[in-house]
């Protein structure tokens, strides 16, 4: 199974990217000692060293399901400003989202138009009199790429193939990460009072989350006796 998941710093201030760049290498070692292959695909820096605005990532594996449930949401760090000395506040939020897979993007064969052409530069004259480039054309989004590697107008075709999905699929994450970016800003101000994961202090410890069993077994008590009053 694989997932694609971005970090993103939203609208927040340089703060929010500092603490980006933590809880991504964070989730990288968690990911990583769990057997998950993981990949950065896409990262934007910000505007302080060592911080990230945004970044894309691939995770696969057999846990990759929970593993991603376990972090998708709001993430909270209480800390002191590592950028600005005297500043007051002391809570900073993020956010990681899970985005359309690759493989959710159908690439139908029928959809790619291929065109023989004759190869241009040096060679001699076989490059001159065969038509062994291949310029494949995704028709619905009108991406092209030429290919001309080979003398075999059937090798270039597999690699005309190959080049044009990865062409593709670099618009195809561009997209996401717009995509994404927006609905982060949107979500940002709902979110921040439901932090999937809080850490605290300069070396970023997790804080635990204390789960109040006692105080719901209470309320649905109180519920239950309600219902048979009424």
């Amino acid at each position: 199974m694989q997932k694609l998941i971005q970090i993103t710093s939203g609208r927040g201030p340089a703060e929010c990217t500092r603490v980006v760049a933590r809880v991504l290498q964070i989730l990288i070692d968690e990911a990583r000692n769990l057997g998950l292959d993981v990949q950065v695909l896409q990262k934007i820096a910000g505007d302080e060293n060592g911080t990230i605005e945004t970044a894309l990532l691939s995770i696969e594996g057999n846990q990759t399901f929970s593993f991603v449930a376990s972090w998708v949401g709001t993430i909270q760090w209480i800390g002191e400003s590592e950028i600005r000395k005297d500043h007051k506040r002391k809570n900073w939020y993020i956010g990681i989202f899970e985005v359309g897979n690759v493989s959710d993007m159908e690439i139908k064969d029928g959809d790619i138009s291929y065109q023989a052409m004759r190869s241009s530069g040096a060679g001699g004259q076989h490059v001159n009199k065969v038509s062994s480039a291949i310029r494949a054309t995704h028709v619905p989004t009108g991406t092209q790429v030429v290919v001309m590697d080979s003398r075999s107008q059937h090798q270039n075709k597999k690699l005309a193939y190959e080049r044009l999905l990865v062409k593709i699929r670099e618009k195809h994450f561009q997209s996401l990460k717009t995509n994404e970016i927006s609905q982060w800003k949107n979500q940002m101000q709902i979110e921040r009072g439901n932090p999937v994961r809080v850490f605290r202090g300069s070396d970023f410890k997790r804080i635990s989350e204390k789960k109040g069993y006692k105080s719901q077994r209470l309320k649905l008590k109180n519920d239950l006796k309600n219902e048979f009053d009424r």
